[in-house]
């Protein structure tokens, strides 16, 4: 059943995104230029995820347990770090660049796309790379 329930998150997520135009690239970098042919649409996409994400948090910070799992991953803490402002912004710039995060370039590879590919691969490649450095850097 957890299987079955992680499915079909996914799915509804892939969906939402298809529905909502944040799997198309030039949707997205219009609404991040400000100052040339910006597109507010994903505003209302953003706003709406809110309006069903708030109350849910809200929910689920009363339940003892999750549905599914032992326990909840709640963040133990709230230290804003270089190692995270670093990762924001990379995540930030590449957002921007590609016009893709990492959720709509997975849904987009459902096209075939030599370039979807290209930046999944890359994805992936970053990854690796962060645990290898990383790995090494902490000695964890």
């Amino acid at each position: 059943m957890k299987a079955f329930s992680a499915f079909l998150s996914g799915l509804l997520f892939g969906i939402g995104l298809i529905v909502s135009g944040m799997t198309n690239a030039v949707t997205v970098q219009n609404f991040l230029d400000l100052f040339g042919a910006w597109d507010p649409t994903l505003m209302f996409v953003m706003g709406g995820a809110l309006l069903i994400t708030v109350p849910g948090f809200v929910v689920l910070r009363r339940l003892n347990r999750p549905v599914f799992e032992t326990h909840f991953g709640w963040p133990k803490g709230n230290l804003v770090d270089p190692r995270l402002v670093a990762g924001a912004a990379l995540f930030g710039i590449g957002w921007g660049l590609a016009g893709l995060c990492p959720g709509p370039a997975l849904v987009n590879l459902a096209t075939g796309s030599g370039d979807i590919i290209l930046f999944c691969a890359a994805l992936l490649a970053g990854m690796q790379l962060h645990d290898r450095v990383w790995v090494r850097l902490s000695g964890k």
